[in-house]
């Protein structure tokens, strides 16, 4: 895969970060809910980052920080998705 593709897929993973941190204090009841949330968010991005540069250290030339940020971005796609249906008004 070229460069430039894992940049852009980077990119759209950040994304997803950045919509899901944003989103999170306006589907939580408290302040302290939603720094547990995004804190839990985080420590899990953080552990598939670092395993997703262990992984492609050596089979592939991604550069280690695009690894880092596509595998922390990949642990936020789920609940960025969640808190886009739920914006939208169709889960509880």
């Amino acid at each position: 895969m070229s460069i430039v593709w894992i940049f852009i897929w980077t990119l759209a993973m950040v994304g997803a970060v950045v919509y899901a941190q944003y989103r999170i204090p306006s589907h939580s009841t408290s302040t302290t809910q939603s720094w547990i949330v995004r804190l839990m968010l985080v420590v899990i991005g953080v552990g598939v980052g670092f395993v997703s540069v262990s992984r492609y250290q050596g089979s592939a030339n991604i550069p280690p920080v695009l690894a880092f940020l596509n595998g922390f971005g990949a642990a936020h796609v789920p609940a960025a998705f969640i808190l886009w249906l739920k914006g939208r008004g169709n889960v509880p």
